[in-house]
């Protein structure tokens, strides 16, 4: 982790920091991705799953596209093809309907990186099956934004809970609350999070 974010996670937030520090022999980066299309998919195959079974679904629609995916392999492929990797029938609708709309060219991925965070969710959710959580995760891990913060995660929801000690489940407005001070680096701070239910 960069030494000023961790400077920043002190002077605003001492609990967030000393969690920080727990984790700060894991490496806390981001997979930057050039391949938006797949990073879409597999924010989309992850929708609602855990880690490893989202990894494995996602290993054998990869397999189908022997290697590669593209609106053009995915078009080709039926819809039991893809069911057929495990992936939900909703799923499969969601992953079709975004390859038909990079191929029509509805949305144009490569530009997404030009703008802000918030006009790149607006974007993204006007996709049938991607909603604000698939576009929060694109952001910090295909392009690489420094500052988002997803609170429809469940697992930051439950790392929140644990830290700051609630004893339910913390409210959207509690965990936007919180997450403002963090600011401009809450991707970062999220990755702390995770790492700490891990």
């Amino acid at each position: 982790m960069k030494s000023k974010v961790l400077t920043h996670f002190r002077k605003v937030d001492p609990i967030l920091a000393a969690a920080a520090e727990k984790v700060a022999l894991v490496e806390l980066k981001w997979r930057q991705s050039e391949d938006f299309f797949a990073a879409l998919c597999g924010a989309i195959v992850g929708q609602q799953l855990s880690d490893k079974v989202a990894e494995v679904i996602y290993a054998r629609l990869e397999k189908l596209g022997k290697g590669k995916l593209s609106p053009d392999i995915i078009s080709k492929l039926s819809d039991q093809e893809l069911r057929d990797t495990g992936v939900s029938w909703s799923k499969v609708k969601f992953i079709k309907n975004l390859a038909e709309n990079v191929k029509s060219g509805a949305i144009e991925l490569e530009k997404l990186t030009e703008l802000e965070d918030k006009l790149v969710i607006t974007e993204l959710v006007k996709l049938h099956g991607i909603g604000p959580w698939t576009a929060e995760m694109f952001l910090m891990f295909s392009l690489g934004r420094e500052d988002v913060f997803s609170p429809g995660d469940l697992g930051l929801k439950r790392a929140i809970q644990k830290l700051y000690g609630f004893k339910k489940e913390p409210t959207k407005q509690q965990l936007l609350k919180i997450s403002s001070k963090w600011s401009p680096y809450r991707t970062y701070a999220s990755l702390v999070l995770w790492k700490v239910m891990d």
